[in-house]
């Protein structure tokens, strides 16, 4: 028990007053009651310290502190400073432990925010910046009760005015109880008689009315009836023997061992309550997924188009309510901010007033060392400090003095318990941002599957839109009507929510289309469908896979060559990440002399180079599907001419060649700088890619595709045959991919992963990444059995990869062994084989001039 004996200040008007009194903590209520003395039986008044804050003030003299409660501040004086501290330390003690007790069981939350934060209550462990006080055994405690009150100077002096009744009541009940119950030491005031079994009030108050006592039930509304039970239960105690004190203890024992019990059927309820809600979830979780299953089967055994319309209905609505999940989540995310801007709030005063005091510390500590420095000035000359300084003088240095080191280990102390509070605010601060965190997650998680079921529910209306020549015409205009509406699904979201925590925007982070704009009318839902997939994907791979992998980035200080930055590149470099690292890619491999770039520009403006005309046509026709580049007054545009120029003139031997131009805009949208998208195309063209693979004949490119079929065939024997049989020329599409490096051929999220790896393994990552596009897709193909079919897919199919986790591991993973050796060997075979097929063709060819020479007109 937590109780004694301190000096209350009461004021009265002009007039302050110290007034002992007896004071107890109530652990169920976290209130410090306080009596005139351990003898009065009703309190005179009570503190509340769930919401309170203590301060030692050291100013108004020794064992004076505060209490502030949002209305009022008490102050209190004990006997000594170790007495202070002791009662600081143990009201801080218990007020948490309240706190933290009453936060296990949070009341009113929602189901929805307590899944994510199960078990993570952190319950706040006895780490403090002070050291436990000893207990003054003199002062607090329940011996403290059975010694007398401290004396004032007058017998009406520590009596309360404004309680009269109370002190009326209490001296008639010390009267009373003092002649009856003088055999306990004098000491009345028993915790267990008058705290234990407040929720008994009205059985014992039954009992007296069976007695005949004139006393009805619910009548303790005027407050006075409280006082009246009390000595009702009193006399009935005291009528009935004072018992033995080996009858008292057992009595006890048996009271605690039935409190304990009582603890133990309370905790067991709670359990059994918590057992049953978990039941109940499960149940409803098994009705959700049997009801799914329901539906499902139904919409496969639905004979006509006007039942899975209905079913179709169904799924819209479940989107609308896991629409309206989601705003709750996010309301409950906007109050979590407002409480974690109070918190920080608090911190920062609290931080402000630590500053302040240690300010005022180092000023007090300036002016010892003045006076030190003085001191040892003076008592240097022995003969002056006789004629100037007197004793008394000296005397009253010395005792300011020690006054000063006195208030300096009074602020320390006070500095110690403001942390110990800093510390608790701390705790609660991280407990809140991991709250916040979990819920970020919850909501992405729900989001992700959200878009799943939107991409499900545009599939069936895709699968309906293919079917529509067959339906009746009402029914082929309501599903024109639902394909209408769902196309326009994300500017109503943006009108009617006005938030989406991770909206599908129209261009990423590149400028790049999110959502494709194809011409054809059919396929804009096919491109909706796809946005949405990214989405997901995006958002599941977001947390388990995106962050660690930005984390071990961020670790990264300096960039050297490793396997473990091989690995990270071809998973992908983060987007802040990205421009840092092509840069220090391009300068590994290639010279960078300083002002060559600006010397180009001035000789391409001096004289105008033949290649100018071609370069002036193709750049309106270079990346139509990004922003920087789509319109002729865009700001990119004018940079890339410069860069194209540039180059042209640096070498002559190539000039510009098309596609060179969608290599140099890719380089000007992550490098930005134009020079280093300069240097970035001379490393691709110069270093990465083999000699003559942008020169006229493009002979080294018609290698390449030579030698990606021998890989095809190697790799994909079902596919290659499948092509043979229907006579495909995969070169056709692939010729383009290896030119440019798959730009304008995946989206930009992928193609820009290829570009990681490819810029750091060079040309072998194309051929990788080809391969893996045909393995990708190659159920699919092989589901085609008509050539202009297969011609038709794979103009676009390539568009319709979204996952590029996966496509990564099919390339890096699933097509190994793939040694650059074995290329380098492959290319030299073909080139050899191309070049005697070009020297064939150059005789026939002037075989065939010579005889029609001959031949004469």
């Amino acid at each position: 028990k937590l109780c004694g004996y301190l000096n209350k200040l009461g004021i009265k008007g002009p007039i302050k007053t110290w007034k002992s009194r007896w004071f107890f903590y109530d652990e169920n209520k976290c209130r410090l009651l306080y009596y005139r003395t351990a003898q009065d039986i009703n309190p005179l008044g009570s503190i509340d310290l769930s919401s309170a804050s203590f301060d030692c003030k050291m100013e108004n003299g020794e064992g004076v502190f505060e209490i502030r409660t949002p209305s009022r501040a008490f102050t209190l004086k004990a006997i000594s400073k170790q007495a202070m501290m002791y009662w600081l330390q143990q009201l801080q003690m218990r007020r948490w432990e309240f706190c933290n007790t009453q936060s296990r069981f949070p009341v009113g939350s929602s189901q929805l925010v307590n899944e994510p934060l199960a078990g993570k209550t952190n319950v706040v462990d006895n780490e403090d910046f002070l050291p436990l006080v000893k207990t003054p055994t003199e002062a607090v405690g329940l011996k403290a009760a059975s010694l007398p009150a401290p004396q004032t100077s007058t017998a009406l002096h520590n009596i309360s005015l404004k309680h009269p009744w109370t002190e009326i009541q209490n001296t008639v009940y010390n009267i009373c109880g003092s002649k009856q119950l003088w055999g306990n030491d004098g000491n009345v005031f028993s915790f267990d008689e008058f705290q234990e079994h407040p929720e008994n009030v009205d059985e014992e108050q039954e009992a007296e009315v069976e007695a005949g006592c004139a006393v009805k039930e619910g009548t303790l509304e005027d407050g006075r009836m409280g006082p009246r039970l009390n000595w009702i239960r009193k006399a009935r105690w005291m009528n009935s023997g004072f018992p033995g004190s080996e009858e008292l203890s057992r009595e006890k024992n048996s009271v605690d061992k039935v409190t304990v019990l009582q603890q133990q059927i309370l905790t067991l309820t709670e359990e059994v309550k918590s057992q049953k809600e978990l039941v109940k979830l499960l149940h409803k979780a098994l009705e959700a997924a049997q009801q799914e299953k329901r539906v499902s089967s139904m919409y496969l055994t639905a004979a006509e188009d006007k039942d899975r319309l209905e079913l179709v209905r169904h799924k819209v609505r479940q989107i609308a309510d896991l629409t309206s999940r989601l705003e709750a989540l996010e309301q409950e995310k906007k109050e979590l901010e407002q409480i974690l801007i109070l918190r920080d709030s608090h911190i920062q005063e609290l931080k402000e007033h630590v500053q302040l005091l240690m300010e005022k510390n180092h000023a007090k500590q300036e002016v010892i060392m003045t006076l030190t420095e003085q001191m040892a000035r003076e008592l240097s000359d022995p003969l002056q400090e006789a004629n100037t300084i007197t004793v008394e003088t000296l005397y009253k240095q010395q005792e300011e003095i020690e006054h000063l080191k006195d208030d300096i280990d009074a602020y320390k102390t006070q500095n110690q318990f403001l942390n110990s509070e800093i510390h608790q605010v701390t705790r609660l601060w991280t407990s809140v941002a991991e709250n916040e965190k979990a819920l970020l997650m919850k909501c992405a998680c729900l989001q992700a599957r959200n878009c799943q079921m939107e991409s499900k529910y545009l599939t069936v209306l895709r699968k309906l839109q293919e079917a529509v020549p067959d339906l009746p015409s009402s029914h082929a205009e309501l599903v024109k009507n639902l394909i209408q509406e769902a196309l326009q699904w994300d500017v109503k979201e943006e009108a009617e929510e006005g938030f989406n925590l991770n909206p599908v925007s129209e261009y990423d982070e590149y400028g790049f289309m999110t959502v494709p704009d194809y011409e054809i009318e059919d396929w804009k839902l096919l491109a909706k469908i796809q946005a949405l997939e990214i989405k997901s994907n995006k958002l599941r791979s977001q947390e388990i896979v995106e962050k660690p992998l930005r984390d071990r980035w961020n670790s990264i200080a300096e960039l050297n060559p490793s396997a473990e930055l091989k690995s990270l590149i071809r998973s992908g470099i983060p987007v802040e990440h990205r421009q840092r690292v092509w840069r220090w890619m391009v300068s590994q491999h290639c010279c960078l002399v300083p002002g060559h770039y600006q010397r180009l520009l001035e000789q391409s403006r001096s004289t105008e180079h033949p290649a100018c005309r071609q370069i002036e046509l193709d750049l309106p026709r270079t990346l139509t599907s990004n922003k920087h580049f789509s319109s002729p007054t865009s700001q990119l545009i004018p940079k890339l001419r410069r860069v194209l120029l540039a180059f042209s003139w640096h070498n002559p031997a190539i000039g510009y060649c098309q596609g060179l131009n969608r290599l140099a805009a890719v380089a000007l949208l992550v490098l930005e700088d134009e020079e280093s998208a300069f240097w970035c195309l001379v490393y691709i063209v110069e270093n990465l890619m083999p000699a003559d693979y942008y020169s006229d004949t493009l002979i080294t490119s018609q290698v390449d595709q030579r030698v990606f079929k021998d890989f095809l065939s190697e790799k994909l024997p079902r596919l290659m045959a499948h092509f043979e049989q229907y006579r495909i020329d995969v070169s056709l599409i692939t010729f383009n991919w290896f030119l440019v490096a798959f730009v304008d051929s995946l989206v930009s999220d992928i193609l820009l992963r290829v570009w990681d790896a490819f810029l750091y393994e060079g040309t072998k990552v194309i051929f990788r990444y080809a391969l893996a596009i045909f393995k990708y897709n190659e159920e699919e193909i092989l589901r085609i059995h008509d050539s202009v079919e297969i011609y038709q897919y794979l103009r676009f199919f390539t568009r319709m990869i979204m996952d590029g986790r996966k496509l990564m591991n099919i390339a890096f993973n699933d097509l190994n062994p793939f040694p650059m050796k074995l290329l380098r060997n492959r290319r030299s075979t073909h080139r050899e084989e191309l070049e005697a097929e070009l020297c064939e063709l150059e005789q026939i060819k002037a075989a065939y001039v010579k005889e029609r020479a001959e031949q004469g007109p």
